[in-house]
């Protein structure tokens, strides 16, 4: 089976968050279980440099005042996984982020730059601009792709199987009314998309794919009611069993202590003395008092309300008369991050504070801790507290979506049958977040309990092959649906090229 992953973001091309680390991760994990999984994002100048043996395979239109789009076959570096990038240049060549400049401002054309993505995307998935490769099923990712499965959906049958997956029901793509017109939307498509007078991308993948997914399963019950839902409950529910939390995994070989190329120093569950060469260099890095007892605790998150940021600034003064050290990293609410900086230049050599994001560092950091803050108002799934799980960093979570999917609190019962792996607390305030803390650097000034603890999160299975069967099962289930027999794979399209190419053949004999 051929599936084209389509995102705006995989690691290392292009990464603002997790979404770049899944698309990554989860293809690599498909072609393992032998499917011809193929990614394709838009083609920023970061990732056409990047990419390995690039070759450009086709110049097309994608919108009507959009003409010089070129598409760019290539490989995702180290991985030897066939990437395709969107290259168009008026759209993706500019500087700043995905979808914002660099002073953190809204693209003023997010709706044209996706729309065209989405269009392009279809062409090749209808094998419409002259590539020989074309998928039986589409896996679109968040409001970016939202277009993608309503421009498949309008295809005659038989068309192609689609998957969207929502990462985050938050990020909607919402753009004003009379977009409807300049993205080369078909007709008759006004109630896929309008969403309280605008025009919302989410919907449309919502609404639209044969399947729905979002990323784990507390979270697909969360939004499934209006507290939790962003406005899309209702469709969602209208989904039925067409719609599903599926948990998110990470890459194990990129994410092992053992062997992670950014660590100063390896180490294992069996052998953790590396862990602690990693907490020196980071309090070196970071310009914290160098001591090797010091209690490490860490945070790797964007600095907004959806993290808890503001309650992590709000306890940072209780937090810097503790027996501990804190680094943070991330980027996100402007406000934000002028405060932390000053609540780092008012505690120098216990709180260290970098705004951006750093690939190196966040391992670094990650590894050197010895506690990682995850907190979050709600999480769809999260992978910081699972990469602090294999790095033996124990988490502290709010009981929220993939958090709670994740990550089983320390007590009598999970110690003793040793399913412990954090510490989570339920009230999104400074008074749960520091009982969580308190807790949990009680718990480190106990070896006999830190240590198990540590172990068991190390050993704990967080790769991606339960879920990629899942999610090879819902492949399954939506390719025949457009195809001649149901519950039967329609037949390899070189099969059927060589089979027309033999009865040519014969009958030209036979004609002779």
């Amino acid at each position: 089976m051929r599936v084209l992953f389509a995102a705006a973001e995989v690691f290392p091309l292009a990464k603002t968050g997790g979404l770049a680390d899944v698309s990554r991760g989860f293809t690599i994990a498909l072609r393992r279980q032998g499917i011809d999984a193929q990614l394709i994002l838009p083609g920023y100048p970061e990732a056409l440099q990047q990419i390995e043996k690039p070759e450009t395979v086709a110049r097309f239109d994608v919108l009507p005042d959009t003409t010089d789009a070129t598409l760019v076959q290539g490989l995702l570096p180290q991985d030897n996984v066939p990437v395709w990038l969107v290259d168009v240049p008026s759209l993706f060549n500019r500087p700043g982020g995905p979808y914002q400049d660099e002073y953190g401002r809204d693209w003023a054309d997010n709706a044209e730059r996706f729309a065209a993505f989405a269009h392009a995307v279809h062409q090749l998935s209808m094998g419409r601009i002259g590539c020989t490769w074309r998928p039986d099923v589409v896996h679109a990712n968040d409001w970016h792709t939202g277009l993608l499965p309503l421009l498949l959906s309008r295809e005659q049958s038989p068309r192609l199987g689609t998957v969207f997956t929502a990462h985050n029901m938050a990020f909607q793509g919402n753009f004003d009314a009379a977009t409807v017109t300049t993205v080369g939307l078909p007709e008759g498509i006004t109630d896929d998309v309008e969403f309280h007078g605008r025009v919302s991308f989410l919907k449309a993948g919502l609404r639209c794919a044969d399947r729905v997914t979002t990323v784990s399963p507390s979270y697909a019950k969360e939004v499934l009611t209006p507290e939790n839902g962003c406005g899309m409950d209702g469709i969602l529910r209208a989904r039925g069993s067409h719609f599903s939390g599926i948990l998110n995994g990470i890459e194990e070989t990129y994410w092992n202590p053992a062997a992670a190329p950014w660590l100063p120093c390896g180490y294992s569950a069996k052998d953790r003395s590396g862990k602690g060469i990693c907490k020196l260099i980071l309090q070196r890095e970071f310009g914290l008092s160098v001591n090797p007892n010091a209690v490490m605790i860490g945070c790797v998150s964007r600095l907004t309300r959806q993290k808890m940021a503001d309650v992590v600034l709000e306890i940072l003064p209780w937090l810097a008369h503790q027996p501990a050290q804190m680094v943070l990293m991330g980027r996100g609410d402007q406000d934000i991050e002028a405060d932390m900086l000053q609540a780092a230049s008012q505690h120098g050599g216990k709180l260290a504070v970098k705004v951006g994001y750093d690939e190196r560092l966040a391992h670094l950091l990650i590894a050197g801790c010895d506690i990682l803050l995850a907190p979050a108002r709600f999480e769809p799934c999260g992978l910081t507290q699972l990469y602090a799980l294999r790095y033996g960093t124990i988490p502290i979570v709010r009981r929220t979506g993939g958090l709670t999917d994740t990550i089983t609190d320390v007590d009598a019962a999970s110690v003793a049958n040793g399913t412990a792996s954090g510490f989570v607390f339920d009230e999104p305030d400074a008074v749960g977040l520091r009982s969580a803390i308190d807790r949990a650097l009680c718990a480190f000034r106990q070896p006999l309990l830190w240590r198990p603890l540590q172990r068991n999160a190390m050993s704990r299975d967080l790769g991606w092959n339960a879920s990629v069967a899942k999610y090879i099962a819902l492949y399954n289930e939506v390719y025949p649906l457009h195809h001649t027999g149901i519950g039967k794979a329609a037949p390899d399209q070189e099969i059927v090229t060589r089979a027309r190419e033999r009865s040519v053949s014969k009958n030209r004999q036979v004609n002779g």
